[in-house]
């Protein structure tokens, strides 16, 4: 189970399959999460781009699933 204090690029490594789900954020937060939020925390992320946490967790959970 990926949890709030999991770091994005370590969720990616784990499972290719979420990276499209941070794509789908590049639109709310102004630019390419991939490329300039690969260190934060999933509650980091939604913290600075008022994203919310829960959700997230949500989609990450049934995309690392596919």
């Amino acid at each position: 189970m990926i949890s709030k204090d999991a770091v994005i690029l370590e969720v990616v490594e784990k499972h290719p399959s979420t990276e499209d789900v941070f794509r789908n954020y590049d639109d709310i937060a102004g630019k390419c999460t991939m490329c300039h939020n690969l260190f934060d925390t999933l509650e980091e992320f939604t913290n600075i781009y008022d994203i919310d946490l829960d959700d997230l967790i949500t989609k990450l959970n049934r995309a690392k699933q596919k």
